[in-house]
């Protein structure tokens, strides 16, 4: 007996547009932390700096150049993969609905460590909540990030966000949390390695009948 497949096996369980933008936005994101660790160390308004063996750049100038350069990289990269996931209906279809009650109840079963990840396709309330933040995170670093650049000229933006200064630390946090999203992330492929597979390849599956 011939197996049945049907579309939705046939398909891949992220398409090519999702997986090149969620490299890219690795890409980015890696550059812009380890310079943006740099920039902080040559002016820190915290009692600690971060070991230069995690920066990048080697000086100021340097580590501002890489930082615009990868700045550029996750403003556009992210923009199109948000536009994609709208226009595709991915969004709405993979994170909603979504509730606090649905989020404490998968954040319950996973650290008791009953959380089924049986269907890669499907995403639990704890990764959609994880997944919107970022997003959301990540819009807020792009606009902290060109009040830091561009003061002047977003002035508007600079008082929306509490002045030069107070952009300093959203940007710093926002970061901060950016970094703890992606320690989180990688215990979980850590856990679940064939998620990791599925990005670096189509993941289709075949199911029998």
């Amino acid at each position: 007996m011939k197996p049945n497949i049907n579309a939705a096996d046939r398909a891949p369980i992220h398409p090519l547009w999702m997986r090149i933008t969620h490299w890219l936005n690795a890409l980015a994101v890696l550059v812009m932390v380890a310079s943006g660790w740099r920039i902080y160390n040559a002016s820190p308004f915290f009692p600690f700096s971060i070991p230069s063996e995690l920066t990048l750049g080697g000086w100021l100038g340097g580590a501002l150049q890489w930082h615009f350069a990868a700045m550029w990289l996750l403003a556009a990269n992210g923009l199109a993969y948000l536009m994609l996931n709208i226009a595709s209906g991915r969004l709405f279809r993979k994170f909603f609905p979504l509730s606090v009650s649905a989020i404490v109840r998968d954040a319950l079963a996973a650290l008791h460590g009953h959380l089924s990840h049986a269907d890669p396709r499907q995403y639990n309330s704890v990764q959609r909540f994880a997944y919107l933040f970022v997003m959301l995170d990540i819009v807020l670093l792009v606009l902290s990030g060109l009040v830091l650049w561009k003061s002047v000229q977003f002035g508007f933006l600079r008082e929306l966000l509490g002045g030069y200064e107070f952009a300093r630390r959203i940007h710093f946090f926002a970061m901060a949390a950016l970094v703890a999203f992606i320690a989180v992330h990688l215990v979980m492929v850590a856990l679940v390695p064939r998620t990791l597979l599925t990005m670096l390849s189509s993941g289709r599956t075949r199911k029998t009948v």
